[in-house]
């Protein structure tokens, strides 16, 4: 004859099948975590050698520009020409920069419903 199941064995048959879920889920997003850090590894690394290689275009063509402009003005001006043009890409990056860098606000909305987490939540004092 089989024992009917009382209130204390499905609670700890819930609470058994609940903690293997959870560890379960746990170890699914470790794995999701890492072959995304894995492709995201990969993908910064391809950005870096594009970001190199744009470095050799915008050099050569800086070096083409010198050569091009020294054609009308003289060699020593046309060097001076090409870098007063890059100060001013660089002037212009630097402020269209600062200017995304002080709309960054963190995260607001996470702050605030962490503040309406139930005090019953957050650690409290022993009196004595």
């Amino acid at each position: 004859m089989e024992e009917p199941n009382t209130l204390g064995t499905l609670f700890s048959d819930l609470t058994q099948n609940v903690s293997v879920l959870v560890r379960q889920e746990v170890e699914l997003a470790k794995t999701e975590l890492k072959e995304s850090a894995s492709n995201a590894g990969k993908g910064a690394g391809m950005y870096a050698g594009a970001g190199i290689a744009a470095h050799f275009v915008l050099l050569f063509l800086s070096v083409a520009a010198w050569v091009g402009i020294g054609q009308w003005t003289g060699h020593g001006w046309s060097a001076v020409i090409v870098a007063v043009i890059w100060a001013v890409i660089a002037a212009i990056l630097a402020v269209v920069a600062r200017k995304q860098l002080k709309s960054v606000k963190g995260m607001p909305k996470t702050a605030q419903t962490v503040k309406k987490i139930p005090s019953a939540f957050n650690p409290k004092e022993e009196t004595r």
